[in-house]
């Protein structure tokens, strides 16, 4: 599955974004799909994760209650919803695909870059103070 994401920016804090993630090539709800995001000078982070169907949903402590993810699987598309953005978190996000619809009961696992088969380019989000 070929997977490409859009949709960042530069914002303001406080001020939301949707980023989409775009699949192609297979049978998108096969796929588990997750968020993840890289800060300047820093290792890549889990942001949320997003079983095959849809139904299960997990995300990181640091974006809970902000960030949403979701998925329309008749249109091959994650989303990322982010509200209340702050500058920290100013990263380039990736998305990446699971080749396992459904989610490891391990967070471990769930939240591991290493477990994901498939990349896409990356869109950088900058929120301005």
């Amino acid at each position: 599955v070929q997977l490409q994401a859009f949709g960042g920016g530069l914002v303001q804090a406080g001020a939301s974004l949707r980023l989409s993630c775009a699949a192609s090539g297979r049978t998108f709800s096969n796929y588990a799909v997750a968020w993840f995001r890289q800060a300047p000078g820093k290792d890549r982070d889990f942001v949320a994760t997003i079983s095959g169907t849809g139904g299960s949903t997990f995300t990181a402590n640091s974006v809970k209650g902000r960030f949403t993810i979701s998925r329309d699987n008749a249109k091959n598309t994650v989303y990322l919803e982010m509200n209340n953005l702050k500058p920290e978190d100013t990263a380039v996000y990736y998305c990446a695909a699971h080749s396992n619809p459904v989610l490891s009961p391990s967070k471990r696992n769930r939240e591991s870059e290493t477990k994901y088969d498939y990349w896409g380019q990356g869109t950088k989000v900058t929120v301005s103070s």
